[in-house]
């Protein structure tokens, strides 16, 4: 166990070490929330699986609170409602889980952040194109990029191959991004 702890140390030290470019990125994604915050707009999060919880774990963070009290932000987490996404995953199918939901909540100057370690998750590339469609912000959230890259108006990307340490840092990403909003 404490070669594993240690080779996890590095491995995340590692990836800290070298990211300049990222904070600037998660600088760009708040001054842009403070945008469409302060514009009365809503911020979706979207993601699979691990991916998923980060996408409520910054919801709970902005509506509930994250270190004192303030008034609540509007994030919506398109993975936490089970109904929907069944009813939609059977219907329609699991690609279109988040881009149905975008299209029936989203709205124009409103955020979409999609959370994809691989960038090709296929119901996450159909969500930032209903969003582009309707006229909505996208932030890409990745490690590897992949399709995602091309299709987010901004992106914050986590260096290295490793999931867990992607996700990892989109975690603290989501931490320093609820900081920015602290009183």
């Amino acid at each position: 166990m404490k070669q594993l702890f240690e080779r996890h140390s590095a491995e995340l030290r590692d990836a800290l070490a070298n990211l300049d470019t990222w904070h600037g990125e998660v600088a760009r994604v708040v001054e842009l929330l403070r945008q469409t915050f302060a514009a009365g707009g809503t911020v979706f999060a979207a993601g699979n699986g691990g991916s998923a919880t980060l996408a409520q774990h910054l919801s709970d963070e902005m509506v509930g609170r994250y270190k004192s009290n303030r008034p609540p932000l509007r994030v919506v987490a398109l993975s936490a409602d089970s109904a929907v996404i069944t009813c939609i995953g059977n219907d329609f199918g699991f690609e279109e889980v988040f881009a149905r939901q975008v299209e029936g909540l989203g709205r124009a100057g409103d955020v979409l952040l999609a959370y994809s370690t691989s960038g090709n998750s296929p119901n996450i590339l159909a969500a930032c194109r209903a969003a582009r469609q309707h006229q909505m912000s996208t932030v890409a959230f990745t490690g590897r990029g992949g399709k995602l890259r091309e299709m987010a108006d901004l992106v914050v990307t986590s260096p290295g191959q490793n999931t867990a340490r992607i996700q990892e840092l989109d975690l603290h990403a989501i931490h320093l991004i609820c900081e920015a909003f602290e009183p």
